[in-house]
Formats: C-alpha cells, structure tokens, sequence
C-alpha cells in the first residue's frame, strides 16, 4: 500500500519517468513534484509530452518506465486509489447531448459512487461553481462550446477529487470563455486544490499558476516556483523599447550587439535581453539615439513567463 496522503507533503511525483510509443520516447526520463495546493502550468508546444503525461497520471496509460504517483499512491500498482482523489479533464471530451444538465452530472455522481443522499447537493454545488445553475434543466445539446467545457469540468468535480488534471481547459474557446476558465482554476486554487493545467499558450497560465514546468520534445526542461525559475535570469535585464517609425533599423542594431542576447518585436514595441553591466544600461540609450532611432520609450521590466519559455527552449516539437 502507499504512503498515506495524509503523510506527503508532495502531491504529485514523477520519478525518471519514460514513455514509448514503440521506439520513440513520446517522455524521455522526466522527474518532477508537485507539492500540495500549487496551481501547476505545464507548458509546452504541442506535441512536447504534456498529454502523453496527464494520461500516465490519470492511469489511462501506464508508463515503459519510472514512477509515478499521486498522493502517495502508486499509479501503476494502486489506481482506484489514484482515481477516488483525481479528477481528470482531458483536452477533447464528449457529452451525452440527450441528457438534461443535471441529468449528466448525475450520470457521473453516481459512476464515482457518490452517496445517493448528498449526490443532489453536489450537483448543485458543483453547477453554482461553474455558474451553469441556470442551465440545470437545459439539454446538454443547447449549450455553448464553452458552457459545455464548464460542464465538463463541474463533471470533473462532482466527487470532490483532492487533485485536478487539466489538459488544455481552454482550448477552443473564445476569448471571454478562456476569461471565465481562468477564473474557474483561481477559485479552485483558492479552494485548496492541487492542480495540474496544460497549455501552448503562455498567456493562459501566467496570471494565476505558482509553479510551472516547461517541457520539449518528452524531455523536462526546467520546472518550480515561477519566482525561482525567474531567478535563474538574474544578472540580466528585460527591456522594453518603443520607437517613432519603423522599428527595423533598431531591431537590426541591437541584433548586432554582443551585451544583447534575444530581441523581439511587436508593432513598434521591442524586447530585448541585456546581458551587460546593468548600471550601463544607459549607454545602450545613447547608443540607438545615436545611431538614429527616434526612441519614445526606454524602460527595464521583470522577466515573465514567456522571456522564461523562450530562453530554456530552443523550438523543438516531438
């Protein structure tokens, strides 16, 4: 039997963990914790391994090789204890359309064996959550695309699982849809939740994830506290310059500069890492003026979670 979860501070550990999907390494040896009430981001592009290891997780798929557990359970040699504490929300689900909304989440409560006298309390705390109490007597069919994620999650939720595994929530919606979404995962996370969420899109997770792992090409790049991980780009600062006219001109002149490392533009908008001595940060200033460029704004600003992405990985997909 494993631990008790009662007894782990970690509630999600991988231990060089494999997966092949004949000869091809789909997760190549990734180890990885994720402690107890974190929001996890899981970031990659697709095809990196995210879902490959959501489904390891959720003992839809058994590793070639390592450890993985949830809780201190062993998901390998004990899944029905895995499954009592998770809840899995896959990246592409399907809804019986002929049922009524709380029909379906019945469907479910009863499935995860929830006690037949709170299962009408649940359904409906799990519909006020996901604010579809409205929409308890609707047809699953009448619903939008992203009323209907919002169920798939309150589904998720209906048995109160410790730890939510959530690939790609947001994916397909519309910008307002992928708004409330986040604001699901915050209020789960306030909850006291331990949750693990999937995404390519950087944007999605930044605001509200504690820890992140970037991973590419099945291999774990880096992983923790997003604070900590910034860190590791101390001793460089994050610029943010904006220009009069076409940006190209100081783009190409940074570009050619050994004390600059990555340089982006947006519009009329560049980033640019320094690499220099931070207290001469201003002679790069005098520089572009010099050479030309009508600067309207110079400014240093933290390093987020894209500047993190894009520095650890190099563009591979799996």
């Amino acid at each position: 039997m494993g631990d008790n979860p009662n007894n782990t501070t970690s509630m999600i550990r991988l231990e060089n963990v494999t997966k092949y999907y004949k000869t091809f390494p789909a997760v190549n040896n990734v180890s990885l914790e994720i402690a107890r009430g974190e929001v996890f981001g899981f970031i990659g592009p697709n095809g990196a391994g995210k879902t490959t290891t959501i489904k390891m997780l959720a003992t839809l798929m058994l590793p070639s090789d390592g450890r993985l557990s949830i809780g201190g359970y062993d998901i390998v040699s004990e899944p029905h204890e895995v499954r009592r504490i998770i809840g899995y929300m896959p990246d592409s689900f399907g809804v019986y359309e002929d049922l009524l909304v709380w029909e379906y989440l019945d469907y479910f409560a009863s499935l995860y064996k929830v006690d037949p006298a709170r299962r009408g309390r649940a359904i409906s705390d799990v519909l006020e959550l996901t604010d579809l109490a409205i929409k308890r007597d609707s047809q699953v069919m009448s619903l939008s695309r992203g009323m209907k994620q919002r169920l798939c999650l309150a589904k998720t939720l209906i048995h109160d699982p410790e730890v939510l595994l959530l690939d790609e929530p947001a994916s397909g919606l519309d910008p307002h849809a992928r708004i409330e979404i986040r604001e699901l995962i915050r209020e789960l996370c306030r909850m006291g939740k331990t949750v693990l969420v999937s995404s390519h899109i950087l944007t999605e997770l930044a605001d509200f994830c504690t820890s992140i792992g970037i991973i590419e090409a099945g291999c774990l790049l880096a992983s923790g506290r997003i604070d900590d991980i910034t860190h590791q780009l101390a001793g460089h600062v994050m610029l943010e310059i904006t220009v009069k006219g076409d940006p190209g001109p100081c783009v190409d002149a940074l570009s050619e500069r050994a004390d600059i490392e990555r340089v982006t533009c947006d519009g009329r908008a560049i980033r640019a890492e320094y690499t220099g001595d931070a207290n001469e940060v201003d002679e790069l200033l005098e520089y572009l003026i010099r050479g030309g460029a009508r600067v309207l704004s110079f400014t240093r600003s933290e390093a987020d979670l894209e500047d993190i992405f894009l520095k650890v990985t190099r563009g591979v997909v799996a």
